[in-house]
């Protein structure tokens, strides 16, 4: 039966994770699709530059909080911190690759945070600097980066369970595929554009140099 309820646990995560939040708001508050604007991710930053500034907070917080239920189910029904983290990381995987919406989706910060908040505050306030940081120094996507690429080691430094300590490197992986992956975006045939555009997504989160140019195109 514990087997049984682990999987339903964690396809509950996938599903939440998949309900695109941030394509809702285009749709509902401004009447547009948010895969053809910007960098085509159903994202909060896709909803600041394109709907509506204070929808983000709205957008942000359900996407926390759709991975942070199925997380906190586990460890209520005691099914295990293993189990519980698996059930956070399907929401993630949901939020970037959405049933819902043909598997386009967002970069799942909101959803790392949300996982973090339930499991390891620490670790929830950890990312929350890198990214105020980032915001600051106007290098959101790099800083949040670093901040994920450093969990790992902030779960080990804080003496916590080897499954956080394996969570924290998925999540690395995940935002690593999503970032390269970037919703199916064509790549340049070959030579050094290519790599160039590869390393702008790994470090960026975008395709070009100027992010301004990135972040506020119109309909592509």
């Amino acid at each position: 039966m514990d087997v049984i309820i682990s999987l339903l646990v964690i396809l509950l995560g996938y599903l939440l994770g998949s309900i695109p939040s941030a394509y809702l708001a285009g749709r509902w508050l401004k009447g547009i699709d948010l895969r053809r604007y910007g960098s085509g991710a159903v994202s909060g930053t896709g909803v600041y530059y394109h709907v509506s500034r204070p929808a983000v907070v709205a957008v942000g917080l359900f996407d926390m909080a759709k991975a942070a239920l199925p997380t906190w189910l586990a460890l209520r029904w005691g099914l295990g911190l293993g189990i519980a983290l698996t059930a956070g990381l399907a929401a993630m995987v949901g939020h970037n690759w959405p049933l819902y919406l043909k598997f386009t989706g967002g970069r799942g910060h909101s959803t790392i945070m949300g996982i973090m908040l339930v499991v390891f505050p620490r670790g929830f306030l950890w990312l929350l600097a890198f990214m105020a940081l980032g915001r600051l120094l106007g290098y959101t996507a790099l800083l949040s980066l670093l901040g994920i690429a450093s969990l790992p080691l902030l779960t080990w430094l804080a003496g916590q369970p080897v499954e956080m300590i394996w969570a924290g490197v998925t999540i690395l992986l995940i935002t690593v595929i999503k970032r390269l992956e970037a919703n199916r975006q064509p790549l340049p045939p070959h030579g050094p554009e290519r790599r160039r555009v590869l390393m702008n997504r790994f470090l960026f989160d975008r395709d070009v140099g100027v992010r301004e140019k990135w972040v506020e195109r119109g309909p592509n």
